[in-house]
């Protein structure tokens, strides 16, 4: 790369990075708050915590990194026109497509690399998010009960418990099973705990008793215990054996469904996803072309500049909005898959076109002030 490549390309370096990592903290800022409850109220730590937020990083960089070259090339180019250093590039005879060339080389790195995250670090990331996930909400002792709260564990089963040790002793127990309508089921212990074993959790319970009401016969039978240990294995499932989602997924499976009922009826949501994956990188290009189409194209006129600004952020929000809505449109229609790489080859082509279909020129009233020669 020349000499004049390189320098633009070191000015476009550093917005970039600084927007992807402004863009980065703000986007897991408000991810993370859906998981502050946890840490305050139901006793994650903070270790699992960030473990999990930062499993959500490769879903958010994939989409950050494609607008953040966006406003960095905006922001690079205008303040270089501003400056009059295209302006003096341009006397050179450099045209827009070696003024364009390093930021469409950025492009393409940030292509890659979002590739990478697509086809790789987002599905094996997110299917990691998904069974801590779920293994965190399975985790009746130490997420879910809260003292002095009445808890749903699952559908008609409740529980309360007085208080919690600090070595996981729960005191003050008491249970409400309505899973069998006719024979509800309500006991209580002074003391008990969860203990986890290889055919599923367990709720054993010390000193209490047990009371189940026949209602056909509408009789009470009470029975007094020293230890009763409740059964959780049948009502908890496997994080392993659940059904995948499209983004825990890597392209074959996404390509290739199996004859799993879920997944034939969801066959729509797994092409869409998987052609999602293809086409989202080639978004730098496309946002790239947006931004030099608005700044190297036509003259260069300092106050209709933010026109070409706003018109250029107009058209990046409408080409994500389309893409956005044409992935949900082709979960239901597959055929019409071809539109989401559409989409982006027109925008890609439309916006190059557009930079280059005449020579790029400072405007006359300013290049030759009132009352020159």
């Amino acid at each position: 790369m020349k000499r004049y490549g390189r320098y633009i390309l070191r000015q476009l370096l550093g917005p970039f990075i600084v927007i992807t990592l402004g863009l980065t903290a703000v986007v897991w800022l408000t991810q993370s708050l859906r998981f502050v409850d946890l840490i305050v109220n139901k006793g994650l730590s903070v270790q699992t915590f960030l473990h999990l937020t930062l499993l959500l990083l490769p879903s958010f960089l994939s989409v950050i990194a494609p607008v953040a070259l966006f406003c960095a090339v905006l922001f690079t180019y205008n303040r270089l026109m501003r400056d009059s250093e295209l302006i003096s590039f341009s006397a050179t005879g450099l045209s827009p497509r070696q003024l364009a060339a390093p930021a469409l080389l950025l492009a393409g790195v940030v292509a890659c690399v979002s590739y990478s995250m697509t086809l790789y670090f987002i599905p094996v990331s997110y299917r990691d998010f998904k069974e801590r996930q779920f293994t965190i909400r399975s985790d009746y002792s130490g997420i879910l009960l809260q003292e002095g709260v009445f808890t749903t564990l699952f559908d008609d089963v409740t529980v309360y418990v007085r208080a919690r040790e600090s070595d996981g002793e729960l005191l003050g127990i008491l249970i409400h099973d309505s899973r069998i309508p006719q024979e509800p089921i309500t006991m209580m212990a002074e003391r008990g705990s969860f203990v986890e074993t290889e055919s599923g959790p367990r709720f054993i319970m010390i000193n209490g008793n047990r009371q189940q009401i026949d209602k056909e016969a509408g009789r009470l039978s009470l029975l007094y215990f020293d230890s009763y240990t409740l059964d959780l294995g049948a009502v908890t499932a496997d994080p392993k054996g659940r059904w995948r989602a499209p983004r825990e997924r890597f392209l074959p499976e996404l390509l290739n469904p199996s004859d799993d009922p879920d997944d034939q009826n969801n066959r729509g949501k797994l092409w869409a996803e998987a052609h999602q994956r293809l086409a989202s990188p080639l978004y730098s290009f496309a946002l790239v072309a947006i931004a030099l189409a608005a700044l190297l194209s036509g003259q260069f006129d300092r106050r209709g500049q933010w026109r070409r600004l706003l018109g250029a952020v107009v058209a990046a929000c409408v080409f994500e909005a389309v893409g956005l809505g044409l992935v949900s449109v082709t979960a239901k229609f597959p055929p019409l898959t071809v539109l989401i790489y559409l989409n982006v080859v027109v925008t890609i082509g439309g916006g190059l076109f557009v930079m280059m279909r005449r020579p790029w020129r400072r405007a006359t009233r300013l290049s030759h002030p009132a009352g020159s020669g």
